[in-house]
């Protein structure tokens, strides 16, 4: 393990319209503000962020020209229930099937509401990642945040235990990677992971095959996994 996972942080024009969507759709609560940046708790250990990003374009499901980077998997004990509560709430509904509705949120992220009717509540599942290769790129997070592989096979794979904060992979035919900090090729979500000594991270990050995007602030530096996507090396 290099670190452990912070939080999963979302793009959006507007970030207090997407953080007041996820507050009321699944029950999440405001930890922290600031003009740019916005962090929930999910009451079931995961932190999710909104990050304004006045440049987001946003994707088009299922359009690979404008493609989603990755989506959340929330669980409903009701589809048509919790589908229209979101609708009601500013998504907007794109797909469904007898397990799982995919909808779209307010800044155009998708996200499925996946059949659970074991809890009565609204729970977030995990969060899936696209890629070119789910195996490699499950390996370089299993090592990122010492997250076992789980599950593999389909062209899907998984890290972490259900109900840990389990990451997972999804393979794409016709992938295409974020270039940040370019709005055209835009990132959409990112993860933070808190390290205790960055410069011993760093360096066995980039070993993993990650690349160092030359960008940070007081407390954080921006890479690239073996996907393009952006993810930070955060420290106290």
């Amino acid at each position: 393990m290099i670190g452990t996972l912070r939080t999963v942080a979302l793009d959006a024009p507007d970030a207090r319209r997407l953080a007041a969507f996820y507050t009321a759709l699944g029950g999440w609560t405001e930890q922290y503000a600031e003009d740019d940046w916005i962090t929930l708790e999910t009451g079931d250990g995961w932190r999710v962020a909104v990050q304004h990003s006045p440049d987001h374009l946003p994707p088009r499901w299922p359009d690979p020209a404008y493609p989603q980077q990755a989506h959340f998997d929330l669980r409903v004990p009701d589809l048509d229930a919790g589908s229209a509560k979101a609708v009601e709430l500013g998504a907007a509904l794109l797909r469904k099937n007898e397990n799982w509705y995919t909808l779209a949120d307010p800044a155009g992220h998708p996200f499925d509401l996946c059949l659970f009717p074991a809890k009565q509540e609204t729970t977030l599942m995990g969060v899936m990642l696209d890629c070119p290769d789910a195996r490699e790129l499950s390996m370089f997070y299993a090592e990122l945040l010492g997250k076992p592989v789980t599950y593999e096979g389909e062209g899907v794979a998984m890290i972490g235990e259900d109900g840990a904060q389990p990451v997972m992979f999804q393979q794409v035919t016709e992938y295409h990677a974020p270039r940040w900090p370019d709005p055209v090729y835009p990132q959409q979500l990112h993860l933070d992971v808190t390290v205790d000594d960055v410069d011993r991270a760093e360096a066995a990050v980039l070993r993993l095959g990650a690349t160092s995007l030359s960008s940070g602030g007081a407390n954080w530096r921006v890479y690239a996994d073996p996907a393009g996507k952006p993810f930070c090396l955060c420290w106290e």
